[in-house]
């Protein structure tokens, strides 16, 4: 591939052109899943010109690194969720002579939302059910695993979004859009072993990227606007037989069942479609929560309708529940809890703490005690918030009483939500707690229907305002002084979905609303370098070192995948 900078200031033009010799090898699949004439050929095939992947290992202890370094070892960096990077190459002082060092088109022609893992060099990322391995430096493939995307599926699923892998020793393990966990070698991408997860309702689906906790491999599904029962599952990294499963929807006689009349606990959503975090020292993973179903029906689930919209923290080995935290009960507005719970070590008032800081869908920011599960604070971040009326001394929101109806009512947020899962970022230099939001209501309207199989279960709909354009911010939570150190307003066509990271010089990376990757410096929000990408961001940045060279990387709304680092 040929790219042809053209640089003027901090905008760089890119003219990309490919060519027969464009170092991106052939590709090649595995025949695994559903068959396809489009996609798969006999045999996965290391490129050996370059390939680095004899030297993949990644032992336990590269999994409890912190903070990230050279390598990106798992969808957030690390297992604290705050996509924190300890490189010091580029700064405030140099960023400005970033360039595009290398770009990979996948041939998912669908927006990516991924984040590629680096590990010794070697880059892995998803397209679909696609995996590919490259080289970090040049970008050039070393193999392709090709599995083709599954017909048939509805909603979230049928997007067939893939954000990413998990890897421990010389494996690596990826979840399907039909719920299937892989497991591939690293080395190759040939296929180990393929373990079906979701069963009994065809609208399960997945979209997250797995999380590796010890021996296990954790992961969940899709579909919770869909009717299905929400659930957490392990599975042995060796053999894939499963350990243990957590139903996010009570059964008849557990706690918290009293919400779900009849057999509503088996359509009763609480999917878990982001990966959460690990505590090794406290041994317990931290798990967001999705939306009740039907979405916008309260009158089919009378109650809270634990455990959607939570935080729930588990014992990793057994998948005990040790406590759970409510964000939104009886959610009626589609307000997910998948947002990543990011573990801080920090003082708070006074004296330190383990702490989980997490910005919600629902508008609400919060700090808990993360041994506990205990409320210690929380702040609205958006100004046009009217579902609660505030918080009371126990973290419980006062809600408003506004109840989705035939006719319709005014909701702020809207459904999108105040934030979204796109990734925040905690930076342990600044002490601050960076993350998006969208300013946006809905008309949210609501009737009851039976739950279907193969169509969704929202019960009913919704519309925006008329003339109501949605607002895109990034904002900086200082934790040293519980309130908010800066707020940009983004200025773009489109609302990105792309998350942000920081890195120990104070650097704050994202993509903005008008297609450009963006970085900014974390304690003013001050503007140093961006790139126009010509293509919207749907995903969360990540950076990495090879033999000394510090990278960013980004992927984008139409399959490509860039790579930045200085001259």
């Amino acid at each position: 591939m040929r790219i042809d900078q053209i640089v003027l200031g901090t905008a760089v033009c890119l003219l990309l052109a490919t060519t027969p010799g464009d170092g991106r090898g052939q590709t090649a699949g595995i025949k695994t899943g559903m068959p396809s004439p489009k996609r798969h050929s006999p045999t996965a095939k290391a490129d050996p010109a370059g390939d680095a992947t004899g030297l993949i290992e990644v032992k336990q202890s590269d999994l409890l690194q912190k903070p990230t370094k050279d390598n990106w070892v798992s969808y957030n960096g690390d297992y604290t969720g705050r996509r924190y990077s300890a490189l010091t190459q580029i700064t405030p002082a140099n960023v400005s002579h970033l360039v595009v060092k290398w770009v990979f088109h996948t041939q998912e022609a669908g927006p990516l939302e991924m984040t590629p893992v680096v590990v010794a060099g070697v880059m892995f990322i998803t397209a679909g059910n696609d995996a590919y391995a490259l080289d970090a430096e040049t970008g050039k493939q070393i193999w392709h695993h090709a599995r083709a995307v599954t017909e048939g599926l509805i909603d979230d699923a049928s997007s067939h979004h893939n954000r990413g892998v998990a890897i421990l020793g010389t494996r690596i393990y990826m979840e399907t859009d039909n719920a299937h966990l892989l497991c591939l070698d690293a080395r190759s991408g040939n296929l180990i072993w393929d373990v079906p997860y979701a069963t009994g309702n065809r609208n399960y689906g997945a979209t997250s990227a797995p999380l590796i906790v010890k021996d296990k491999v954790l992961v969940g599904t899709s579909g919770g606007d869909d009717g299905v029962r929400g659930f957490l599952a392990a599975f042995d990294v060796q053999t894939g037989k499963e350990m243990w499963r957590f139903w996010t929807i009570p059964g008849p006689g557990e706690f918290g069942n009293d919400s779900w009349p009849g057999d509503a606990y088996m359509h009763g959503g609480g999917t878990t479609w982001m990966p959460g975090t690990y505590d090794p020292e406290l041994n317990t993973v931290y798990w967001g929560t999705g939306n009740p179903s039907p979405d916008y029906d309260g009158s089919v689930r009378p109650g809270d309708d634990l455990y959607t919209s939570c935080l729930v923290a588990l014992d990793p080995d057994t998948g005990k529940l040790k406590w759970y935290f409510q964000f939104t009960p009886h959610n009626m507005y589609d307000y997910d809890s998948v947002q990543t719970p990011v573990l801080v070590n920090a003082n708070f008032h006074g004296r330190p703490r383990k702490l989980i800081v997490t910005a919600q869908r629902n508008g609400f920011l919060y700090i808990l005690d993360r041994t506990n599960g205990k409320y210690l604070y929380s702040r609205k971040f958006i100004s046009n918030l009217n579902w609660a009326k505030g918080m009371d001394e126990h973290g419980r929101p006062i809600s408003a009483g506004l109840t989705p109806d035939e006719k319709g009512v005014l909701v702020c947020p809207s459904q999108d939500g105040a934030t979204n899962w796109y990734s925040p970022s905690y930076n342990e230099a600044t002490h601050m707690f960076y993350f998006r939001s969208l300013e946006a209501c809905n008309i949210y309207t609501a009737k009851t229907t039976p739950f279907e199989e193969g169509r969704t279960y929202y019960s009913t709909g919704l519309r925006r305002p008329l003339g109501e354009i949605g607002k895109g911010y990034i904002d900086a939570f200082s934790l040293d002084k519980l309130d908010f150190a800066w707020r940009d307003r983004l200025i773009g066509p489109t609302f990105a979905w792309a998350g942000v990271m920081s890195t120990a010089t104070g650097l704050v990376a994202f993509g903005d609303d008008a297609q450009n990757f963006v970085i900014v410096d974390g304690r003013t929000g001050a503007p140093l370098w961006h790139i126009s990408l010509g293509q919207a961001i749907r995903a969360s940045p990540m950076s990495y070192a090879v033999r000394g060279k510090q990278y960013f990387a980004v992927a984008t709304g139409s399959g490509d995948l860039f790579s930045f680092a200085l001259p």
